[in-house]
């Protein structure tokens, strides 16, 4: 009887599915908004009965559904010091026909539970296994010319073999992998539409390359990159780095990122991407994608406002996060005791998770990806992943999970009403990024990361507080267009176009150009130059045309006469979403503000009710209310066309414990 149900499920999510699809219809690629988790697959023999022991208990605990995510197994050697262990549990072989049988059992299970069911496209991180062949593996520069191949990591399904990682700038390399990968996933593709999902970047980033991309360089830019590749980011090459970096962001994104994309949707699915770390214009990269996605806090919550604007200027309905991952710091190895310290896994705090949820809402973020639920037997719960809250039937958290899961429920449900709301775009500065080349400061807590073009520290400035700013590239502005003097893309319509940053691409310059020609606001609070090496003497014209033109200031908001849309001393973080003649403002506790990795254990801790007053700028009223925020809340606020304030009721009481565990 169980498996007839299953069956008719799965041809009822069909229908449904397909029908939305083709109808256009569909305004997000979810069926509700209740979060998921990521479901950790480490290679061992996968089981029906663990499949729906798993799958049960999400269901009961208020998830929407999983994202499978296929990695190393258990007793893979993590540590130069660890012995090999090479006693590996038996396995489903990596794309076989038994494992599409038992990937599509747990996707038409997770249906007939009303559960969605996404996968990641791979194994680990980033793309690739042991069939790729190494013409098709990710290249680096090397010093006599030679491309130097990378091999795949060690959390692969197929440890310890070693494959190769795919080259990200080959479309090719890209297509031979998804025609495998694709066809292994087919029969778990039947039923409800599926999410297919690329992880943060994690492919090897310096001096970046690909056959061709030398000769390529030469025909764009009329001089060879080769004799600066050896030092590519050295302080004298910043222009013929910003050159370099602006191609490999082209290849990137229409090599790997929009192919990727096309071919989700050619399965029958969609895509959900995190471009993070990866070397692009971020903007271009995000909404090139169906699903952009955030991660936190390995990117702290700021960082997010890059998606969410991607989202808002590609007209995405969601904008998902990767979440809770290593909220408390990578566990550290004791290499006395030669082995990790692991004393927080499974004791976290679920109001410390609350202030990363609710900084996130406030940065735009309304789809939560819980990181994550390792997969446990019947009957077992002490399999966990080292980076993630323990999502499981043991552990601090197991208590506080449904109930959590459903404030973060409506709350996002809330926030996908409507469009994002704003009236001032701000110009994301990669131009300056990619002229800066290597981090200013080093993140200690990440040593990996190196290159200024992650931009994990970009903040708009503070005076745009108030204004629920939108970052917009240069690269991007081609896609918009001006309309009764207003700057129009995507959901939004900007009254003024807000440029702060030492470099502008020539043509982004001409695009601004124009558009302040159509009357847009153009606040200029610097006076930009060309990056890289050939400088146009167009370019001068160009900035003396813009700067003596009427509508262009230099202050803020100076002439533009626009007003923020909150004010208020000590302004908490908060995003502003519009659907008709109402707005939903999502305003954080201001414990939320600042959080930087690792968050302390029991940051959370108050028991302070804190009062501010607001004033409310809205279709040309001025609504002044006093905004009190109780231990732990945050709030969201609906104002009506008239001015008519609701509080949305989202409260929700974590229970928290006054004691360290240790």
């Amino acid at each position: 009887m169980r498996y007839i149900k299953i069956i008719l499920a799965v041809l009822l999510c069909g229908l449904l599915a397909a029908g939305c699809v083709r109808a256009g219809k569909c305004k997000t690629h979810y069926a509700s908004s209740k979060p998921l988790t990521r479901w950790w697959w480490f290679a061992r023999l996968i089981k029906e009965e663990d499949v729906r022991y798993n799958l049960d208990w999400v269901k009961k605990n208020g998830f929407g559904g999983v994202e499978i995510a296929w990695v190393y197994p258990l007793n893979r050697k993590r540590f130069y010091s660890e012995p090999l262990d090479t006693n590996y549990l038996p396995r489903q072989e990596w794309l076989s026909p038994e494992w599409s049988a038992i990937v599509a059992y747990a996707k038409h299970y997770a249906d007939s539970l009303g559960l969605s069911c996404d996968f990641t496209f791979g194994t680990g991180w980033p793309f690739g296994d042991t069939k790729v062949k190494r013409e098709d593996a990710t290249q680096t520069w090397h010093e006599k010319n030679d491309s130097l191949k990378w091999t795949y990591a060690v959390v692969s399904w197929e440890y310890p073999k070693k494959g190769y990682i795919i080259n990200h700038m080959d479309q090719g390399a890209f297509g031979r992998y998804a025609r495998r990968m694709g066809s292994a996933l087919a029969p778990a593709l039947k039923g409800s539409v599926s999410g297919l999902f690329c992880d943060s970047w994690e492919v090897e980033t310096t001096r970046i390359w690909t056959t061709g991309f030398g000769e390529a360089f030469k025909r764009s830019y009329g001089y060879d990159i080769y004799p600066y590749m050896d030092s590519i980011y050295s302080r004298a090459n910043f222009d013929e780095r910003y050159d370099y970096m602006k191609l490999v962001s082209d290849y990137v994104v229409d090599m790997f990122y929009r192919p990727f994309a096309a071919e989700c949707r050619s399965l029958g699915a969609f895509s959900r991407v995190q471009c993070a770390g990866a070397p692009v214009d971020l903007i271009s990269a995000y909404a090139s994608v169906d699903v952009p996605e955030t991660e936190a806090m390995l990117y702290e919550p700021p960082y997010s406002r890059i998606v969410a604007s991607a989202a808002c200027l590609a007209s995405k309905k969601e904008v998902s996060s990767e979440t809770f991952t290593c909220t408390y710091g990578f566990p550290k190895y004791d290499e006395e005791k030669k082995m990790m310290d692991f004393r927080l896994r499974g004791k976290e705090q679920v109001a410390d998770l609350k202030l990363v949820a609710d900084a996130l809402f406030a940065n735009g973020v309304n789809q939560i990806i819980w990181h994550g639920m390792p997969f446990n037997p019947v009957g077992i719960d002490t399999i966990m992943f080292y980076a993630s809250v323990h999502v499981g039937r043991k552990g601090n958290l197991a208590k506080d999970i449904p109930a959590f899961n459903s404030y973060m429920t409506k709350v996002c449900g809330y926030m996908k009403q409507g469009v994002t709301f704003s009236d001032v775009a701000v110009y994301l500065p990669v131009e300056d990024s990619w002229e800066t080349g290597m981090m200013k400061e080093p993140d200690t807590q990440q040593p990996w990361a190196w290159g200024e073009y992650e931009m994990r520290r970009t903040v708009p400035p503070a005076e745009l507080r108030g204004y629920n700013p939108i970052w917009i590239s240069g690269n991007f502005l081609r896609n918009a267009s001006v309309k009764d003097k207003k700057l129009v893309c995507g959901d939004e319509t900007f009254s003024v176009l807000y440029i702060d940053a030492s470099y502008i691409d020539l043509d982004a310059l001409k695009t601004v150009v124009r558009f302040a020609g159509n009357g847009m606001q153009v606040c200029l609070r610097q006076i930009p130059r060309q990056p890289g090496k050939n400088k146009s003497p167009e370019f001068g014209k160009l900035l003396a045309e813009l700067t003596g033109m009427k509508n262009v200031s230099r202050e803020f908001p100076g002439k533009t006469g626009i007003r923020p849309l909150v004010k208020g001393d000590s302004l908490p973080d908060f995003w502003c979403r519009k659907d008709g003649d109402e707005y939903y403002f999502f305003i954080a506790n201001p414990h939320s503000m600042d959080l930087h990795l690792p968050l302390k254990y029991g940051q959370s801790l108050s028991s302070d009710t804190v009062r501010r007053d607001l004033t409310f700028n809205l279709s040309g009223r001025e609504l002044k209310l006093p905004v009190e925020f109780r231990p732990y809340q945050s709030i969201i606020l609906k104002i009506g066309s008239q001015g008519d304030p609701e509080y949305l009721d989202i409260s929700y009481d974590p229970l928290v414990p006054m004691t360290i565990p240790f």
